[in-house]
Order: structure tokens, then C-alpha cells, then sequence
């Protein structure tokens, strides 16, 4: 089920009805926890049966975890949590690539019939990615103890580990949550758990929530979905007959899509979430200004790259132990984040493309924190505005050609178009492709662009007097306004979001 669709806006509006009456204000979270089923169950209801099983299996191993006091107990109920979910991601997700590498090995053709055609033929449940990496979160937090502190849980939540029947409805509820079921945020147990109580219609802060549904409905339905009918002409073979300028103004074009559906959807969650009275984290923060890949993966995804650094790469040993062992771990996180992504090779690809500009960046020492508060910025000069406009532009070409294993998953493909670019240079570039791609792309600068740091201490340092002025309200408010009627006259064509795959 689509956020753009009308069976959401339908399944939406029916739950938030329900949702605040006083008569069930006693049964919200199993009122959600329904919805949310619906929610996933629509397009495959077979499905909803794995989703089920992984709240299982986490509800069970956490509790578990949370009732033994014995370290190898713990050890043992917290590996069977970890270990069952990455067996079933590996299983559903990579069970055909695995299978489709050992039959090239050993050289068989694919039967039709069998066991290995059964794994050949597993469908792809949406979500797996992210309802799994929750799962995870879960089984390892209780398994450290965080989960449990008195720092995270009230006495509430305490109390309710020995009940496992309301411990399992509070794990559905944790990992089913629709708003951010499919495609993130990555929610961690510790931060979700003490936000389940009774919630009231006149906490609602309607101020977040039109700010978030407008803004990420606008970037989704108005930028992404027009911006994909140009970007599908840098698929395969189209873009072979197109010229350099065309195709790169297409792949600059791909790079404001992606970030404008993935960004949009992950607005709406958070729109949507506050609306019911749950906070989820911020999944981006302005991620094309940024002037290192470093700083780079702390403004994109957020909510994944922080759980890479926190539940592997630290754990693995982070940049503690040598600069031999620092890189290792960059490139097996970021090649493990980059198939995390999805099941082809291409994604691995990506993930060292991105690991190995991590480590270079580290090598030569850019990689230094980039503090987001404006008083560390610094003073705005010509000199630093030419510095980090340089700076800006390098990585957003390094992460828009690493895009392009998105765009197109097979590698030779990929290949064949960088090479299309240097072939291709004498053809005239095509308007009728350059032309809307802009335009469509300009909103997106412009949301990027207060944010870009010599300009963000200008703001900064006059945001006190700026935010009294009555034409800046005005103009905030003529903004969202133009925004809705965008949203009513120009949305694209109704698309699934690029994420969904993952």
C-alpha cells in the first residue's frame, strides 16, 4: 500500500478516527498494531505471515534475554535472536543470488522443479530490510542491558517483562508501526519502548505534522514522480543514444529523484507518526551540501548509517585498533551496508565504491568532523565560499556516479554507460531531457540551500531579527501554500518508492 494512495488515505483516516476516542484510548496500540497488518498485508497477505514470525521470534529471544540473569543464557537466547534474523533476510533476500552463483559454479542449468527452484522463485518481501535490522536492535539491546536501564524505561515497561503476552503486543507494535514499516526510519528499541502510553487528541503537535506530510508529499509526488519519466531514459540501452551532457544532466537528475522520494517518505513517516503521538529520528539532514563522504553518511539515512556504526562497525572495533584494521572495517561495513541494499552485485559494488572513498578520505585527513552547530562554522569569506562550493560539488559527483548502480543494478550496464559518456560527446545535448529535469531539480537546491554552511551563518547570525520581519512569515506560509497547489495540479504518475526494494 502505497502513502499516496487512496486505500492509505482511507486506512489513515478511519485509524485516527478510532484512535482518539475516548473509547479506545485503552486499545491503541492494538488498534495500530491492526492497522499496520492491513497496512503490509494489502498488496501480498501471505506475507503478513513472515512479518508475524519475525515479531515472534524477536518478542520471544528479547523476553528471554531480559528474564535470565545467567551471562551464557543470555548469550545463548540473544545469538538465537541475531542469528534467526539474519537466516531469514538471508534466506528471502540473497536466497536466489546464492542459489543463481552456485549453479554458475558448478556449472547446472536451472531445474524446474525442486528445492532450488523454490529458491530461485522466493519473493522479495518489502521491508524485510528494515522490520529486520529492528528486530536486531531489539534482541541486542536487551542483550546489553540498555533496554532494561532504569535511564530508558519506566517502571511500567519494567513490570511488563513479566508478562510476555503484553511484552509481545508492545514488539509488534515496535516493529509493525506502518508509518515506518517498509522503509524507515530504522527505529532502535530503546528510543520507541518509552513512547508507548495513552495518547491524546490535544497533544497532537499539528504544527510538525502539516510541516512534515506537506513537505514530504511535495518531494515525493511532485519532484520524484515527475523527475523519474526523464531519469527512465538512463536505463538500458536507452541512454546509448543519448549525449554526454544529456545523460549527465539525467544522472544529476536521478541523484535530486532519489533523494527526493527516499527523503519524502521518510518526512511523511515522521508526519505521520506525530500524528498518533510517536516521535521517530530524522533520516536526513540536508545531505547534498556536505563536503566530505564522511559527513556525507552522518546527513544520508541516518537512521542505517547509525546503526552500521553502533551495532557493527564499533563492535568490529571501529578505528581502535589501527589504521590497518579502521579500513578493513570501512570497507566490510559500507560493503555489507551496500548489499544490505539489495541482492545483486552491483550493491556490494556501491558499498566499496563508497568504502574506499571513506578510506581515502581518512587517508589524507578529510575526514574531520564537521560540527552542525552554526558557531563552529566559520566566518563567511570568498575563499572558504570557493572552498566548500569545491568541496560540495566533488562529493555530490562521487555520490551521483555511485547512484548509478541504482539506477541500473546490472554492473556491465553501469560500465557500459560511463564508457557512453565518452563516446557520446558529440552529440548535441537534448533540451526536451535537460530542460524539465532542472526545473524539476530546483526545488530540491533550494531546500538544500539555506543549509549550505557560509550562507547558514548569515542566517544564523541574523535569525533572531529575520524570524520577527512579517514578510518571512508570509513568504513560510505563501511557500506550503504553493507547495498544496503543486501537489492538487502537477503530481507525477502514482510510483512505488525507490526504497521499497530494500
Amino acid at each position: 500500500m502505497l502513502f499516496n494512495s487512496f486505500p492509505f488515505l482511507i486506512l489513515v483516516l478511519l485509524t485516527f478516527s478510532l484512535y482518539y476516542l475516548p473509547r479506545f484510548q485503552k486499545t491503541q496500540v492494538p488498534l495500530l498494531i491492526v492497522a499496520s497488518f492491513v497496512f503490509y498485508a494489502w498488496g501480498s497477505p501471505s506475507l503478513l505471515l513472515l512479518l508475524c514470525l519475525s515479531i515472534l521470534i524477536n518478542a520471544v529471544t528479547s523476553f528471554k534475554v531480559a528474564q535470565h540473569s545467567h551471562k551464557k543464557q543470555r548469550m545463548f537466547w540473544g545469538t538465537l535472536g541475531v542469528v534467526s534474523n539474519l537466516a531469514i533476510l538471508g534466506l528471502f533476500k540473497y536466497g536466489s543470488l546464492l542459489t543463481n552463483l552456485g549453479l554458475q559454479i558448478v556449472k547446472v542449468s536451472q531445474p524446474e522443479d525442486g528445492l532450488i527452484s523454490l529458491l530461485l522463485q522466493l519473493p522479495l518481501p518489502i521491508g524485510i530490510s528494515f522490520y529486520t535490522f529492528q528486530g536486531i536492535s531489539l534482541v541486542v539491546d536487551v542483550l546489553r542491558e540498555e533496554e532494561l536501564s532504569s535511564e530508558t524505561l519506566s517502571r511500567s515497561e519494567h513490570e511488563s517483562l513479566d508478562d510476555f503476552k503484553t511484552y509481545l503486543f508492545k514488539t509488534a507494535f515496535f516493529i509493525s508501526f506502518f508509518p515506518q514499516l517498509v522503509a524507515g526510519p530504522i527505529v532502535k528499541a530503546k528510543d520507541f519502548y518509552p513512547q508507548i502510553h495513552t495518547k491524546y487528541f490535544k497533544e497532537i503537535p499539528w504544527n510538525i505534522v502539516f510541516h512534515y506530510l506537506v513537505t514530504g508529499y511535495f518531494l515525493k509526488m511532485v519532484i520524484a514522480d515527475n523527475l523519474k519519466d526523464y531519469t527512465f531514459w538512463i536505463d538500458y540501452p536507452y541512454y546509448q543514444g543519448l549525449g554526454t551532457v544529456t545523460n549527465l544532466v539525467l544522472l544529476f537528475g536521478y541523484s535530486m529523484q532519489i533523494f527526493a522520494d527516499f527523503a519524502g517518505y521518510s518526512l511523511i513517516a515522521i508526519g505521520l507518526a506525530a500524528a498518533f503521538g510517536y516521535h521517530l529520528p530524522e533520516n536526513f539532514d540536508f545531505p547534498y551540501i556536505s563536503r566530505s563522504i564522511t559527513e556525507f553518511w552522518r546527513r544520508w539515512h541516518i537512521s542505517l548509517s547509525t546503526w552500521l556504526r553502533e551495532y557493527l562497525y564499533i563492535p568490529l572495533g571501529g578505528n581502535r585498533k589501527g589504521k590497518t584494521r579502521t579500513y578493513i572495517n570501512l570497507m566490510l561495513v559500507m560493503t555489507l551496508g551496500g548489499m544490505w541494499h539489495g541482492a545483486a552485485w552491483s550493491y556490494a559494488v556501491w558499498g566499496i565504491f563508497h568504502g574506499v572513498g571513506l578510506a581515502a578520505e581518512r587517508l589524507i585527513g578529510l575526514d574531520q568532523k564537521v560540527k552542525h552547530s552554526t558557531t563552529a562554522l566559520p566566518t563567511p569569506s570568498w575563499q572558504q565560499f570557493i572552498i566548500d562550493s569545491l568541496r560540495i560539488i566533488w562529493v555530490f559527483s562521487f555520490v551521483s556516479m555511485g547512484w548509478l548502480l541504482f539506477k541500473l543494478p546490472e554492473f556491465s550496464h553501469a560500465v557500459d554507460f560511463v564508457v557512453t559518456l565518452f563516446r557520446n560527446v558529440n552529440i548535441k545535448p537534448g533540451l526536451t531531457y535537460i530542460v524539465p529535469v532542472m526545473i524539476f531539480s530546483l526545488p530540491v537546491l533550494l531546500y538544500h540551500l539555506p543549509h549550505f554552511p557560509p550562507l547558514q551563518r548569515v542566517l544564523a547570525l541574523n535569525g533572531d531579527r529575520l524570524s520577527k520581519k512579517r514578510w518571512v512569515r508570509w513568504g513560510n506560509d505563501i511557500m506550503f501554500g504553493i507547495m498544496l497547489v503543486l501537489l492538487f495540479l502537477n503530481s507525477g504518475s502514482s510510483n512505488a518508492f525507490i526504497y521499497f526494494q530494500f
